[in-house]
């Protein structure tokens, strides 16, 4: 435990993707590139405040009921059983409304820096509560992004209540490529987007699709996971309200993808491929392809197998 006001600890946590096709709300997957940085110190103040926000452009609330920051932390101290006061400094590396797990990001940056800032008296898994009442005030109690984001990897969400997580293996030599367009789009939005029911054999289908992913996941078959990267339930209803959507994925599958879909809520567009250079590639092929609809971009390339939270 810190002895004295002052003491601080700094965190960050990656930006995630999640369904990576079939795996609506149960698939999360981080990645190594931009993610959110926290920094908690110690305050003799009581509860948690945040001081301040930087990158957000001023669109996040300072109040400590409503960022996803604050109640993760908040809700860290009282899964700990400690009383203290902690103060919040958020640096955010996401774009907000991206697809990229932004609250989550926060919110697992701050709950890993608050538990380290008293101890480490909790488990990495065991943040995985707090972060979830943090997304709960912003998108929903769902665990597709805050799981990857504190523990890294591909990470299968069989239940939030209770919480129930399945890790699951990684292809070698898989990539991702990520295009976010110069367009917010809202998770509330994407989601009012969806559907409330799906026919029988679409949820067959989408079943079928999952467990195919899930065992060439296992075996390492990369030819069956392009199989599988597909969803006619959730994805094209969120790419219908992204400018240029179809197209970029087209181009990413005509430059050699073995799969292409909406990056979580959108707007960023994912790849998987095969290797660096194929993702450089693809990724290339998406940002010229939004650019011809009238939206600049930014890109990244990652690893499949990459790392949660950590200390900065």
């Amino acid at each position: 435990m810190p002895l004295s006001p002052g003491a601080s600890v700094t965190a960050f946590a990656p930006a995630t993707t999640s369904n990576l096709g079939p795996g609506f709300d149960v698939l999360g997957l981080a990645l190594d590139g931009p993610g959110d940085t926290v920094t908690a110190t110690l305050s003799p103040t009581p509860g948690v405040r945040i001081v301040s926000i930087e990158g957000d452009g001023g669109a996040l609330p300072l109040d400590p009921q409503q960022n996803t920051a604050a109640v993760a932390a908040a809700a860290t101290l009282a899964l700990a059983g400690v009383a203290l006061g902690v103060e919040l400094e958020l640096s955010k590396g996401l774009p907000i409304g991206s697809g990229l797990g932004s609250s989550a990001a926060s919110a697992a940056a701050a709950a890993f820096a608050t538990n380290l800032l008293i101890g480490g008296p909790l488990r990495k898994r065991e943040l995985i509560e707090p972060c979830l009442d943090a997304e709960a005030v912003v998108a929903g109690r769902h665990a597709d992004n805050v799981a990857p984001a504190l523990l890294g990897g591909l990470i299968l969400v069989r239940r939030t209540d209770p919480l129930d997580l399945i890790r699951l293996p990684v292809p070698p030599g898989l990539w991702v490529g990520l295009v976010t367009p110069a367009f917010e789009l809202q998770t509330r939005v994407a989601r009012a987007a969806l559907p409330e029911a799906i026919e029988l054999a679409a949820m067959v289908r989408q079943s079928a699709d999952l467990a195919a992913l899930v065992s060439a996941c296992h075996t390492g078959d990369l030819a069956l996971l392009s199989r599988c990267v597909v969803d006619e339930v959730v994805a094209p209803r969120r790419a219908a309200l992204i400018p240029g959507c179809g197209e970029v994925i087209a181009a990413a599958e005509r430059a050699g993808a073995l799969g292409s879909t909406v990056s979580g809520a959108g707007p960023t567009v994912l790849a998987l491929c095969r290797s660096r250079s194929n993702a450089i590639e693809v990724t290339a092929a998406m940002a010229a392809a939004f650019e011809a609809s009238g939206l600049s971009s930014t890109s990244f390339v990652s690893t499949a197998d990459c790392p949660g939270a950590r200390r900065r």
